[in-house]
């Protein structure tokens, strides 16, 4: 099937250098999905796109971009290393550390790495000076190109490591200037979450309108208030009207910036890593819509 061509528009233009982030209050809603297809909106229209996957623990957008990854490197974090033969066991680092991941023994410190948040105050409070830098693999960034150009980045954090806060803020390090950011949030509202949408000019909360959508909605819009950031909300797989969720964003002020219906054609397309809008691109007007409405609540358009 032919792609079709989007034209430019000022509108979209004045979105340049803005990180527009997409989250949800839990999985499955279409977070991803809308994502992707706004990424490829944007590229079809002109603009210079990144995609930076921060979903860590199962990432899933290369399914879609299919980027050419050019370039594999490990992500590490600081972590203390101890020279016990310096020593003295006089618990300063241990009764310092709010991670819990150091234990002062009579004979020697341990560390439990896992716990380590890296920041480093152990180093510099331990008076013997016993304590140096050392580092620790959490995890892979892959950067490549995928369709249309598109700048894209992601983290694959390995398998059993506790905390995803790090390799997210190694993803987001890889920030390029002069292009139209799109950063996939992990789903939920855990710190990770919090770590992703911190300095998004936009939060894109998608949803769904069933009573578990609407549930988990709640709290994810309550962690971006909590921030401070400018909330959109696009509604997925829309069939009919469902009140409890109208009757929630009229109350709370939360305009719906686009809504995507039921539509077997899209979930087949999805189940094959298909992009929506090249493959139906009927659907490209409501993208357009997307992408105003995104630029109109953060000011610049």
């Amino acid at each position: 099937m032919p792609k079709v061509q989007y034209t430019d528009d000022k509108g979209l233009k004045m979105m340049e250098n803005m990180n527009i982030a997409f989250a949800s209050g839990k999985g499955g809603t279409g977070k991803t999905t809308i994502a992707v297809n706004l990424a490829y909106f944007l590229a079809r229209s002109g603009q210079h796109v990144q995609y930076l996957d921060c979903d860590v623990e199962e990432p899933n957008g290369h399914i879609f971009l299919k980027p050419k990854i050019d370039k594999s490197t490990p992500a590490n974090v600081l972590v203390p290393v101890i020279d016990q033969d310096k020593c003295t066991s006089c618990g300063e680092c241990s009764s310092h550390c709010q991670f819990n991941a150091l234990v002062t023994l009579p004979n020697n410190v341990l560390l439990f790495p896992e716990l380590c948040h890296g920041c480093g105050l152990c180093i510099h409070i331990c008076p013997e000076r016993a304590i140096r830098d050392g580092d620790r693999e959490i995890g892979l960034i892959e950067k490549g190109t995928a369709t249309e150009g598109i700048d894209f980045i992601h983290g694959i954090l390995n398998v059993g490591e506790p905390m995803a806060g790090p390799l997210i803020h190694e993803v987001k390090h890889h920030y390029k200037e002069n292009c139209i950011r799109i950063i996939d949030a992990p789903p939920g509202t855990s710190c990770p979450v919090v770590k992703t949408i911190f300095d998004a000019d936009v939060v894109v909360m998608v949803t769904e309108p069933t009573p578990f959508g609407l549930h988990d909605l709640k709290i994810a819009v309550s962690v971006a208030k909590n921030l401070g950031r400018p909330i959109g909300i696009v509604i997925n797989r829309q069939n009919g009207e469902f009140p409890p969720l109208e009757e929630y964003l009229s109350k709370n002020d939360l305009p719906v910036i686009m809504a995507l219906p039921e539509d077997r054609e899209i979930a087949r397309h999805y189940s094959t890593g298909d992009i929506i809008l090249e493959s139906l691109p009927v659907y490209a007007e409501r993208f357009t819509e997307l992408a105003l409405n995104i630029g109109r609540l953060s000011g610049k358009t």
